[in-house]
């Protein structure tokens, strides 16, 4: 098998190292490859939250408490409008004539199958977040309806219960991956560039992205992946000490949270020092397979056929209510707008430079049609299938039986909640939680591998010890985010990353669109 170094010279056909700049700007030090000015920049920033959060916990609370209601009142609009370009960029690109072009040339072959490349791109894009809200959105959705329908609509309210749950880990979701992951795969493999953000400018700015320019946007990148990942370890956090409250009356206090974090962030030391096919691979494979028994079991023992007509129901709900779960003018539901969409959309554009860049990392050989289709249409048809089956169990508990342990929990219960009436409840929940840690280590040792590939200068074999350095800091920033103003905290610091780097994004979808154009020409 080819390494990815091979691959990319291969694929720019013997071009110019473009790219020799950022190389020469890497210090070596202790055996260490480092990025200067990006690693010690992005590490100090880092280091100084962690500290500064951890020693005035109560003013970083009410900060970040505030921080959070100022970006999603005043700028729903922009993450509104920007997953909507994105969205829309997307079919565009791949489904014209755009979409023929081959990343690494047109000779490339893939370096991964279906399964395995599926494997990594769901679990590291998704993962603790479907087990932690495929219950809980579809119950709370529809409870409390959005777009101003009425609660007493039982019917209305469950179709777009389910639509808005479906729409947050959908389409808008995966085409914010899409732009990120398909940029950085083709300016890697089709142009010989550094596999950093920064390179996905070079059609607007040429050599001047090896400036302090490109040295912001990769700072930018790694805080943002650096955030985000602590947010979805704060969330895997909760409902992992949920589960062992539940199952072995744990208290589900922070001492809990935060041990959880350590313990499981030093198994994932464990699979970075593996590497990409040891490590992240088969667990993230080991994932799915647990994942997809998971489901299986939900929807043979729960209502079958009440689940299999949820799904049909749901795709169409889905599209229907696309429109006017995505539109930003005059809604009569701005709580529902800020306290979930406006954060989603900025916690997929933070959390799009780890998951692009991972799935880039694995996407040599695919065309741009193969790429969108897998990366953004299949794990969405992938989600509507695991709210319909866990979303539309729990539905059916309440509105059918009367079962209010869903509706009436604390949010990292829901799953377990539903569980309690199925059989082999203990079983089962223990298994979920189980599975919950392993998506928990594959999402902490893909962003670890990410945050080192961008502050090592776009290097594929950096040192090992660096990966580490990112695993280890990772995990401080959610202990520190979750003492100093709980998952709150999180989200408010996830919100105000994406506010600047949905920008970037944007401007991203120019210099793809340049390439690609300039590359279907040529191949």
């Amino acid at each position: 098998m080819q390494d990815s170094r091979e691959e990319t010279t291969a694929a720019s056909g013997g071009a110019d190292d473009i790219g020799h700049e950022i190389g020469e700007q890497n210090v070596q030090v202790l055996g260490l490859d480092l990025h200067n000015p990006v690693f010690f920049v992005s590490a100090i920033l880092s280091v100084l939250l962690v500290v500064g959060t951890l020693l005035f916990q109560e003013l970083a609370a009410v900060l970040f408490g505030e921080m959070r209601v100022w970006i999603t009142s005043s700028f729903d609009w922009f993450f509104i409008v920007a997953a909507n370009i994105f969205v829309l960029f997307c079919f565009v690109v791949a489904y014209s004539p755009l979409g023929s072009v081959r990343l690494g040339g047109a000779d490339a072959k893939p370096r991964y199958g279906y399964p395995g490349w599926l494997a990594m791109l769901f679990a590291a894009g998704v993962g603790i977040g479907l087990m932690f809200f495929g219950v809980l959105e579809p119950v709370t959705h529809t409870l409390n309806p959005p777009i101003g329908i009425d609660p007493a609509d039982t019917s209305t309210a469950r179709a777009v219960g389910m639509a808005a749950a479906i729409n947050h880990w959908g389409l808008h979701a995966w085409a914010i991956y899409g732009v990120v992951g398909l940029s950085l795969a083709f300016f890697c493999f089709n142009r010989g560039l550094p596999l950093t953000l920064r390179s996905a400018f070079y059609p607007l700015i040429g050599k001047a992205v090896w400036g302090p320019f490109g040295h912001f946007i990769d700072v930018v990148a790694v805080l943002a992946t650096l955030f985000g990942l602590a947010v979805s370890l704060g969330f895997g956090a909760e409902q992992i000490a949920g589960g062992l409250n539940y199952l072995f009356g744990v208290a589900p206090g922070d001492t809990t949270k935060v041990i959880l974090i350590l313990v499981i962030i030093s198994i994932a030391l464990v699979s970075v020092m593996a590497g990409l096919d040891k490590g992240v691979k088969r667990l993230s494979e080991l994932n799915m397979g647990m994942a997809a028994a998971l489901l299986v079991f939900v929807l043979l023992a729960g209502p079958t056929l009440v689940v299999l007509r949820t799904i049909l129901e749901s795709a169409w709900d889905y599209l229907h209510y696309l429109p006017a779960l995505n539109n930003w003018i005059d809604r009569p539901d701005a709580e529902f707008l800020h306290g979930w969409s406006t954060f989603y959309w900025a916690w997929w554009i933070s959390w799009s430079p780890f998951v692009g860049m991972f799935i880039a990392r694995i996407s040599y050989g695919r065309s741009v049609r193969e790429f969108i289709t897998w990366v953004m249409i299949l794990p969405t048809v992938i989600g509507l299938i695991w709210m319909s089956t866990f979303g539309g169990t729990a539905l059916e508990q309440l509105l059918s039986e009367g079962y209010r342990g869903v509706a009436d929990s604390v949010p990292e219960l829901a799953l377990f909640k539903m569980l309690e009436q199925l059989p082999f409840t203990s079983f089962v929940s223990t298994v979920s939680v189980f599975l919950i840690a392993i998506f928990f280590i594959t999402s902490a040792d893909s962003g670890a591998l990410v945050m080192d590939i961008i502050t090592a200068g776009g290097k594929l074999d950096a040192p090992v010890q660096q990966r580490v350095f990112w695993c280890v800091l990772a995990g401080m920033v959610a202990v520190a985010l979750m003492l100093g103003g709980g998952m709150a905290s999180l989200q408010a610091l996830t919100i105000s990353i994406g506010l600047p780097f949905g920008l970037v994004l944007l401007v991203m979808c120019i210099g793809l669109f340049q390439g690609l154009c300039a590359e279907r020409t040529r191949q």
